[in-house]
């Protein structure tokens, strides 16, 4: 495809070759990037694009639903499909290759959409940015056959924001998340169970106003990360006693809170020993 290479003024190119692609399944997480992709992707192709969210232990249900709700607001059709990467042990047992096996199952299911579709290309919202990290799902990605037009036209998190908000898309500066099972450090089994707290936790936080939390769990203490202007709200013991005391009731041990605040990485904090 001759997708544009710099810049925001290759918007238009960007959307012609999506055209020219044909009919496209796009990985519709809730995020602001695969969120622009799936408005570009309605743009050119109309209703032969269809944005599909996958739903499973390791997503929180917030996500699902802010998904759903951003999928009407551009008029892509949605599809939310089941793919649970907690059936192959590789997942279970949380080693480096954990992110590989999780797009592993999710490509899957929505490359099953695509067939059924009749479509002739996967798009996804990695771009130049995400380069910089260790990424074995992307491999994954790439395996499947997705295409990445936010790499291609050689866009970053900036522009991506930027594109966003000039489109009028609501998430445009929400803050990037990630699986549940990120929070975990590499070496700890992960179950259904443990993803469960994890987000009920972080959404108890999130209900109390917090921008964006973590709930890190380690062999020997959970760790509760917020963005690092909100830490002192946090730790004022009118709001603190009461996130510990629901955290422990939760079935976590050794709370605490990171002084640091959130410092940007999804990788897990640490492998278990």
């Amino acid at each position: 495809m001759a997708w544009a290479r710099t810049g925001t003024g290759g918007v238009q190119r960007v959307v012609r070759a999506i055209a020219e692609g044909g009919p496209a399944v796009v990985a519709l997480s809730g995020g602001v990037d695969s969120t622009l992709v799936a408005s570009l992707a309605c743009e050119a192709l109309g209703p032969r694009s269809v944005a599909v969210t996958v739903a499973s232990s390791a997503v929180p249900r917030r996500e699902v639903d802010r998904a759903r709700d951003l999928a009407a607001g551009i008029g892509i059709r949605h599809r939310v499909v089941t793919a649970e990467p907690l059936a192959l042990a590789m997942y279970r047992e949380n080693g480096s290759d954990r992110c590989y096996a999780c797009r592993t199952v999710e490509t899957g299911a929505l490359l099953e959409v695509g067939r059924v579709e009749g479509s002739r290309q996967y798009l996804d919202g990695v771009h130049v940015d995400d380069l910089g990290d260790v990424r074995p799902g992307l491999r994954a990605m790439n395996e499947a056959g997705f295409a990445h037009p936010l790499l291609e036209a050689g866009w970053g998190k900036r522009e991506v924001r930027e594109l966003a908000r000039a489109r009028g898309l609501p998430n445009w500066d929400l803050p990037s998340d990630a699986c549940l099972a990120s929070r975990v450090a590499h070496g700890m089994g992960i179950t259904p169970e443990l993803l469960a707290r994890i987000e009920a936790a972080e959404s108890l936080l999130l209900a109390r106003g917090f921008r964006r939390v973590r709930v890190r769990v380690r062999p020997d203490t959970t760790s509760i990360e917020v963005d690092p202007d909100e830490v002192l709200r946090l730790r004022d013991e009118a709001v603190r006693g009461p996130v510990l005391e629901a955290l422990r009731e939760l079935g976590f041990r050794s709370v605490t809170i990171d002084p640091r605040g959130y410092r940007g990485s999804e990788a897990p904090p640490g492998r278990a020993r």
